[in-house]
């Protein structure tokens, strides 16, 4: 449902109050049929999304897919196949791409990632550094990249941030008064910038503990001290380079936001093959 939310405000949102180009050029009883293509390499995320637009605006709409999400793609594959009255079409051809192509570049880059440190403990995870309104469809493609999600918004984790610690009287005192005031089965997690703050958040029983921005030494350091005492997450500005490097210090977690904030849409094109 929310999925369908999504899609009918996207195509409100390009659609507006009518596609004047193809409602005076196309008549409307006309049908076509059309293939999505790869333009590049990658991983396939939303076919089932580009099913849902193209079904908004044409009930009757068939749509065939070619691959799975989570499959790789080579320039030249065909994803799906779509027949349906060509106003639909053309109408629905750019909110389809704009959401396949998002979702599928998010899962190439976690999928680039992940592949990285196969061999290591670490997990690759996502933050909430995402599209506003898209935010479910992101993760999701995160986790068809073969990543796994942080928490989706403010009311599903305890995140206690430099700026609660300031807030709350410290790191201390803020784990206390959480412990006291969310659910047992709630997890604590603390970011920490330096060691004597590590310690805080080990003393106060934090169940997760964020190294923000740390270098890999000070993180292999981190890594002793806990002693498996609580999990450690890997967070800011963790590039592909320093991926391994980050992974093999021993945490837990590495958190990258440009999963979702800064990653290269895959190309893929929209042709109509004919009209009937």
């Amino acid at each position: 449902m929310m999925i369908e939310k999504i899609v009918r405000m996207a195509l409100q949102e390009d659609i507006g109050r009518q596609d004047i180009t193809t409602f005076n050029l196309v008549p409307a009883d006309q049908q076509a049929r059309g293939v999505l293509v790869a333009k590049a390499a990658g991983i396939i995320a939303g076919t089932e999304i580009c099913r849902t637009v193209f079904r908004c605006l044409d009930a009757e709409a068939i749509y065939q897919p070619f691959v799975s999400d989570g499959q790789a793609v080579q320039p030249g594959d065909r994803i799906a196949e779509v027949s349906g009255k060509t106003t639909a079409l053309l109408s629905g051809e750019r909110v389809a791409l704009n959401l396949l192509q998002r979702l599928s570049g998010i899962a190439t880059r976690t999928k680039t990632m992940t592949d990285k440190i196969q061999d290591c403990h670490a997990s690759i995870v996502d933050t909430r550094k995402t599209t506003p309104g898209l935010r479910e469809l992101e993760k999701y493609a995160v986790r068809v990249g073969g990543g796994r999600n942080h928490r989706f918004g403010l009311y599903d984790g305890v995140m206690i941030k430099d700026n609660h610690i300031v807030a709350g009287a410290g790191i201390l005192n803020a784990v206390k008064t959480l412990r006291q005031r969310v659910p047992i089965t709630t997890k604590i997690e603390v970011e920490v910038e330096s060691l004597e703050q590590l310690s805080q958040a080990l003393e106060a029983g934090a169940d997760i503990i964020m190294l923000d921005n740390m270098d890999t030494a000070t993180m292999r350091q981190a890594v002793e001290m806990v002693a498996g005492r609580a999990l450690l997450e890997a967070s800011g500005g963790i590039t592909e380079d320093r991926l391994v490097e980050v992974a093999q210090t021993g945490v837990d977690f590495i958190s990258v936001g440009a999963l979702t904030h800064s990653t290269q849409s895959l190309d893929i094109s929209f042709d109509l093959l004919e009209v009937y």
